[in-house]
């Protein structure tokens, strides 16, 4: 983990923002939609339903599988020694309520930017053996994503099984063609949510469900998720570029988070995909998952204690991924550091982030100050009076555009994924994210967060107040389209 030298990245042409199109072309609709927004939002842990209650004890899964009510106490002893006592006891009991399943003995790496995550997918790739699967928003056909092409092209014809889900917004600048020779290959690979309805396995209603998960997963043995695509702008690093006035934000670095797991915590990433592969009737039987090898799978020795996985899915459980972010809010003690690309919170969760701060914790946001989407960063910033007036510090980042969704709570709450924190995630994307619990991998976030503040520009709340009325305009505008974005 090499978090205190963030590797950086620029870039050079930016694919747009096409998820983002699809619900500014549902606008008719919107109206309707904006007055049932206060609805349609789950609500917080805080009022979990009957299906919530907490249980008696959190169900912790390692690599022989289901523990032991003894082994998962002595885990959690294990791991809450290791941590800040207080603090991880409080979140585990937040998970405990929120009914998530821990897998224990994981390592992780954290990987900051496209060259140290490219490098890492690369090497795992060439190690495969038995299959990959890739299930990606966006996946280019040139440069990176033609790099990765190749790869799994020459793996399949070793005998590896490989499978790519992509969206179709997503990915509607790569031409069909570069999926067809994939196929042709011998690559088994899905289109989510097909824009045409020639191709749409799903109804009409379900075009602006989008998958937005970022999830590859290689020989039952490792994973990869977080905020990265496959795409140029993840040529090269974001630390270090200078934004120019002269230049869009698609034509500088980009910054972005993704995460190594190799683990128990694998096996659920490969039941995501399979999950997704089924609902959307892709072409392929997929094989079943092998019984769990002890001895294939052994936790590296110090690998990290304690990892969720937690996926949300729009037509079945939009929000729970949500759930989990804001019940580590309401229950945050010390500090919520989030570092966020697209910030457009509903009412619940801005009033848990005022609320956090109102009480004293120490709640700093690193938003983008420039983006590939002018809709969505003037509606998030039309939320900033208020959260600067209960005291939420909040930062701009504008040397590069900030694509990373991750956040850091009290230090030992840790979260790296393919959520924003915006309505687009909670109610209408596939969404999965990794939540960690523990002192050292939250020790990496928090030097990496600490990193992004001082690349960042404060927000000065009394120049804030000041600012003229052509920003308030459009941050008007924008949030009449916030449930949207």
């Amino acid at each position: 983990m090499n978090a205190t030298s963030p590797v950086a990245q620029t870039s050079r042409v930016a694919p747009p923002s096409v998820s983002r199109l699809v619900g500014w072309l549902a606008a008719p609709l919107a109206a309707f939609s904006l007055a049932a927004c206060a609805s349609v939002v789950p609500p917080a842990p805080a009022a979990a339903p009957e299906t919530m209650k907490p249980r008696d004890s959190v169900r912790v899964e390692g690599s022989a599988g289901s523990r032991s009510a003894r082994d998962s106490a002595q885990t959690l002893r294990e791991a809450k020694a290791e941590g800040r006592g207080p603090q991880f006891e409080n979140h585990l009991e937040i998970l405990q309520q929120a009914g998530e399943t821990l897998y224990a003995g994981n390592e992780l790496a954290l990987l900051v930017d496209g060259p140290a995550t490219f490098d890492a997918i690369f090497a795992e790739l060439e190690q495969a053996r038995e299959r990959v699967l890739l299930q990606t928003y966006i996946f280019e056909g040139t440069d990176i994503g033609r790099r990765i092409a190749d790869v799994l092209l020459r793996k399949r014809a070793e005998g590896v099984d490989v499978r790519v889900i992509y969206d179709s917004v997503g990915s509607f600048a790569t031409p069909a063609a570069f999926f067809d020779e994939l196929r042709e290959g011998g690559i088994e690979a899905c289109e989510f949510n097909p824009v045409s309805p020639l191709r749409r396995a799903t109804g009409i209603l379900r075009v602006n469900n989008r998958d937005h998960r970022k999830l590859l997963a290689i020989d039952d043995r490792v994973a990869f998720t977080g905020g990265v695509n496959i795409s140029s702008v993840y040529s090269s690093a974001s630390f270090g570029s200078r934004a120019s006035k002269l230049r869009s934000p698609e034509e500088d670095g980009w910054r972005d988070t993704h995460v190594r797991i190799e683990g128990p915590a694998v096996r659920r990433f490969i039941e995501l995909f399979q999950d997704t592969w089924r609902r959307q009737a892709c072409e392929g039987e997929l094989a079943a998952l092998p019984d769990i090898d002890p001895d294939s799978l052994k936790p590296p020795e110090q690998g990290e204690r304690l990892v969720a996985v937690i996926e949300s899915t729009a037509e079945e459980d939009s929000g729970r991924f949500r759930r989990a972010f804001l019940g580590a809010i309401e229950g945050a003690t010390d500090s919520v550091h989030i570092t966020m690309a697209y910030f457009v919170p509903d009412p619940g969760m801005l009033a848990a982030l005022t609320r956090a701060a109102q009480r004293g914790v120490e709640v700093v946001l690193v938003l983008p100050g420039r983006s590939d989407s002018w809709l969505t960063l003037h509606a998030g910033q039309s939320h900033y009076d208020e959260l600067l007036l209960a005291g939420v510090r909040i930062h701009e980042k504008r040397d590069a555009l900030l694509h990373a969704k991750t956040a850091v709570i009290d230090g030992v709450w840790s979260t790296v994924g393919s959520s924003n924190l915006d309505w687009r995630s909670f109610v209408h994307n596939d969404e999965v994210n990794a939540v960690i619990l523990g002192r050292e991998f939250g020790a990496a976030m928090e030097r990496l967060f600490a990193h992004d503040v001082e690349q960042a520009e404060a927000v000065d709340p009394d120049a804030w107040a000041q600012r003229p009325a052509g920003p308030r305009l459009k941050e008007w505008l924008a949030r009449r389209f916030e449930y949207w974005l």
